[in-house]
């Protein structure tokens, strides 16, 4: 048993690294949520920024883009071209997906100096890139309603996901404890 253990030591503390990471996070993000009611459709506020970045963004195509509170949940509806294209609730705000990328990270440790500027700059571009693709699913769903399923399904997390993987290959080839330095002669 204990030659397993050492065996498979790192693989065990970059497990219990995520594990440890990915609750702690998910606690607070959840610790944050409680503070809104469900029951009253209170919105919270990171969902709110990047429905208003969206609409922003959208502003851009159609400057009659707008925000409605959605009366059926806690949400909000996008208004594209007068009328409601999307509907924004807190599972599109891409909290859970900058927590996964938190926690591999750390999990695939570096140099704190390294994770000190990586993490910012990987929730930047993961927002950013969220904010991006909401208002490009608006764009795509106003004019291919019937292909629905396709982009907000498949293509459109495909691409949101695609970009944390780069981000994570750029981790662990480049900044992680295990990437491979090498020097040029």
């Amino acid at each position: 048993m204990n030659t397993y253990v050492a065996q498979y030591r790192p693989f065990l503390f970059f497990l219990l690294r995520f594990a440890l990471t990915y609750t702690v996070l998910s606690y607070c993000y959840s610790v944050y949520l409680d503070q809104f009611s469900i029951k009253d459709k209170e919105v919270d506020g990171i969902t709110q920024l990047v429905a208003e970045q969206a609409k922003d963004l959208l502003q851009w195509v159609d400057s009659g883009v707008y925000l409605a509170p959605n009366p059926k949940e806690a949400g909000l509806k996008l208004f594209f071209h007068k009328r409601w294209i999307a509907r924004i609730i807190e599972g599109c705000n891409a909290v859970s997906v900058i927590v996964l990328f938190v926690s591999f990270v750390i999990a695939f440790k570096g140099k704190l100096k390294s994770m000190l500027w990586f993490i910012p700059l990987g929730i930047v571009i993961i927002h950013g890139a969220n904010v991006f693709r909401i208002a490009a699913l608006a764009v795509a769903l106003y004019h291919f309603p019937k292909a629905e399923h396709l982009l907000h399904g498949v293509l459109f997390p495909l691409v949101i996901y695609g970009i944390v993987f780069l981000l994570w290959i750029i981790w662990v080839n480049r900044f992680s404890i295990y990437a491979k330095h090498h020097v040029s002669k």
